[in-house]
């Protein structure tokens, strides 16, 4: 079925004509929510809200070779989570493919084909994996219909099976590449005529690693990552593993301070090293920057290591004066600011009850302060891109997770058509938010314009990643609380304050946004009679940027070490106060606590479910045995939080010893995504996330003197290592109702761990520990 065709069918209708899911039992059963999507069918949600939407065009997707070799096209970006593997596995076992004869091939840059590519927000199976299993039952019927044409029989008596189509009545058979020409002659099915595959008839949507026996008697195996070998082998293509013909590199030298612009420079040592080929100006874009270039002076040169030298001989003057009060932000300060603004009133965003009254009338009132610094993602890749520009035409090549954003800007700054702009979207060493602003490559592009065209590598190296990076935000997180004299929570006031991610395109609103606000701040779901959630101000002097799970790590951080401490004041069992504090289990409109983001979905079909919050804390605790007496030093610590449409609860075993070394000895993961559509990926993703959270709690800190970052490497921007890492993670997945949508799986295990290493110190120390990272607050 060739790519080329022009039947591109755009389908932004409602996903109600289309609600499957995914169920329980790992006998996974369709389910259609009609009447519920119904209620909201005049707004877009999920991948119809999204830009372009999704396409299910087998012709886009999907491409038989008469060898019936079978290439699927993956749109998403992967960047270590397995989206490849996931929704290639999803289009072949609807198709019927043998996955020894199933290739992957990367799709550019192209929404207007391939729909939404924006990978990020935990979405890419969420909101695609209908619309691959319809393009591969497309192509499936094409192939019967091929088949039935060939034989003169009734299509209705032509059946898929592995790699061949059968006719039923004789046994005769024909291999896909048999029928791969006449089929890519034939229309596309309408929609309605599709029959999807019944799940006894899965082959690897939801199976376990390992042979397993199918429902229908044969021996399946899940497959194994599609470009695994390649990238433990090193023959897989990374940003820096692309090579043009006269290619040159680049480095550049960025203002220390936001801001900031090049005042003058003496480039005469650099001109004369070895190697150097140029030194060029990048012009900046000011403030809000956006996703363009902070500017600054790049050196060209033969080769990376003569373009890192010669930046080293720059002699460059600043001005700080565009930077204004960026060029003097002070970590110490600022968390000082804040502190101080924590303690007056801020903006309302949900205010229930009299929570004056209920302060005031409290047997004992309970106050915190939390604190988490700026981070960076510090992905294992630093950002790096290619670019060529050729008779007008611009193409890139990057590790990039939002290739329409960058084909924009590309066409934008080269003053070129949209269409004249080619994007290649190589593997990603990691992303984490980073790698969905492009400013890097609009470096490369611009330098290629100022030399004729000519292909230019920009390298980041780690000390521009970490000092010119966009930062997860700064937070100081301000609670206190009432309890009665039976030791229940009676109010409940939480100030949040951090840097928005807005200020990168607007003048600062020194508030967060709605959509920072739906990361389980005014979405938080205790059972208390008065609440109040406010959020002052607090401006931006740095870039604010997408961090793996975003403000759900300070909210989570807070609410779930608040609640802990909360508990232990009314002399009662965490897990036990947890539990009640979320009250009996109900479904709860994410609209009536003030968030109308929802992650982007329909509160209808993703409503707030305290029965799957508890079920996840119950799993957990369970199955980490808790209760039961620790040895001296050593402590049990439990956090939960729903994000991104899915629900984690982790309980961690530390032990602390006298010099304050911290040791994880077992965490226990309880997850509840719906559906479970890669097991084996919702696995790895929730230990990633768990050593990346222990390093979040422990180690990692971005802080800023005179403007400046103060980290320069992971000497000093310490991420988790082997030490660090849990002696044994065990993961439970939760088993779906029958009506479960798909959650995200990326993120969400990500927010719960830090509060729970926290609580685990305090259950071994009995010291709370309210500032990250943790750091030497344990020593002596």
């Amino acid at each position: 079925m060739s790519q080329d065709s022009d039947t591109l069918l755009l389908a932004n209708v409602s996903r109600r004509h289309f609600l499957q899911g995914l169920a329980a039992g790992g006998a996974l059963v369709i389910a259609a929510r009609w009447d519920l999507a119904l209620a909201e069918e005049d707004k877009e949600y999920g991948a119809d809200a999204m830009p372009h939407g999704w396409v299910d065009d087998p012709n886009v997707f999907i491409r038989i070779d008469t060898d019936g070799t079978v290439t699927i096209t993956n749109h998403r970006s992967e960047m270590g989570q397995g989206i490849r593997t996931s929704l290639v596995m999803v289009a072949a076992d609807e198709l019927g493919a043998d996955w020894d004869r199933v290739r992957v091939e990367q799709a550019p840059g192209d929404e207007e084909k391939y729909g939404n590519q924006n990978t990020d927000g935990s979405r890419s199976m969420r909101h695609w994996f209908d619309p691959m299993r319809r393009s591969a039952a497309a192509a499936r019927t094409m192939l019967e219909r091929a088949a039935a044409e060939r034989w003169q029989v009734p299509v209705g008596e032509c059946r898929a099976e592995v790699h061949v189509v059968r006719h039923e009545p004789s046994g005769r058979e024909l291999g896909f590449g048999e029928l791969a020409a006449a089929a890519r002659e034939l229309p596309v099915p309408d929609r309605k005529e599709l029959v999807l595959k019944s799940p006894d008839e899965w082959r690897f949507i939801g199976r376990e690693t390992g042979p397993s026996r199918h429902a229908r008697g044969f021996e399946v195996e899940r497959p194994l990552a599609i470009d695994g070998k390649a990238i433990v082998s090193g023959e897989a293509a990374y940003g820096a593993d692309i090579v043009l013909d006269d290619m040159v590199f680049a480095t550049v030298a960025r203002a220390p301070a936001y801001g900031a612009t090049v005042k003058a420079v003496d480039d005469a040592e650099t001109r004369g090293m070895p190697g150097v080929l140029d030194v060029i100006r990048i012009e900046g874009t000011g403030q809000p920057a956006g996703f363009k270039p902070l500017g600054g002076v790049a050196v060209v040169a033969e080769n990376t290591w003569a373009a890192i030298e010669g930046r080293k001989a720059l002699a460059i003057e600043w001005d700080f004066g565009p930077a204004g009060d960026n060029a003097s932000y002070d970590s110490v300060a600022y968390k000082e600011m804040l502190e101080t603004a924590s303690r007056s009133p801020g903006k309302k965003i949900r205010d229930r009850g009299d929570i004056e009254r209920a302060l005031s009338e409290a047997s004992n009132v309970v106050e915190a302060t939390y604190y988490m610094p700026h981070m960076a993602q510090a992905p294992m890749e630093p950002p790096v891109a290619i670019a060529r520009i050729v008779d007008g035409k611009a193409e890139v090549w990057a590790p990039v997770q939002n290739p329409q954003a960058t084909r924009e800007g590309v066409a934008e700054r080269l003053g070129i058509d949209f269409e004249d702009v080619t994007v290649n979207v190589t593997l990603l060493g990691g992303g984490f938010g980073r790698k969905s602003k492009p400013d890097f490559v609009f470096e490369a592009v611009d330098l290629s314009k100022a030399l004729d065209g000519r292909p230019v590598r920009v390298q980041w190296t780690r000390e521009d990643d970490l000092h010119h990076t966009y930062f997860h935000a700064v937070s100081v997180e301000r609670l206190d609380a009432g309890l009665d004299d039976g030791g229940k929570v009676t109010g409940w006031r939480h100030r949040t304050l951090s840097p928005s991610i807005s200020s990168l395109f607007q003048e600062d609103p020194e508030h967060k946004a709605g959509f920072e606000l739906g990361m389980g701040f005014n979405t938080m779901p205790f059972d208390i009679p008065a609440i109040r959630l406010e959020n002052p101000e607090a401006p931006a002097h740095v870039r604010i940027g997408w961090f793996r799970s975003v403000y759900n790590l300070p909210h989570a951080f807070s609410i779930q070490s608040f609640a802990a401490e909360l508990a232990a004041a009314a002399g009662r069992d965490h897990r036990d106060f947890l539990l009640e504090l979320l009250g009996p289990p109900r479904e709860i409109d994410p609209r009536k606590l003030g968030d109308e983001w929802n992650y982007g979905e329909n509160p209808a079909l993703y409503p707030i479910d305290i029965a799957r919050m508890r079920k996840v804390i119950e799993t957990a605790t369970e199955a980490a045995g808790w209760g039961r007496e620790m040895p001296p030093g050593r402590g049990l610590g439990l956090a939960m939080h729903h994000s991104f449409a899915s629900y984690t609860a982790v309980v961690l075993d530390v032990g602390v010893d006298d010099d304050g070394n911290v040791t994880v000895h077992n965490a226990d993961i309880a997850f509840d995504c719906g559906p479970q559509v890669n097991p084996e990926r919702i696995r790895s993703q929730l230990e990633g996330a768990c050593v990346m959270g222990i390093g979040i709690a422990l180690q990692s800190e971005i802080s800023f003197a005179e403007g400046r970052v103060q980290q320069d490497n992971f000497h000093q921007y310490l991420i988790p290592r082997m030490a660090q890492a849990p002696r044994a993670v065990r993961v439970h997945l939760i088993e779906p109702a029958e009506d479960a949508e798909l959650g995200g799986v990326g993120e969400p295990g990500l927010p719960p761990v830090p509060p729970a290493l926290c609580n685990a110190i305090h259950a071994a120390t009995g010291k709370r520990i309210r500032q990250l990272p943790v750091g030497d607050q344990l020593a002596g």
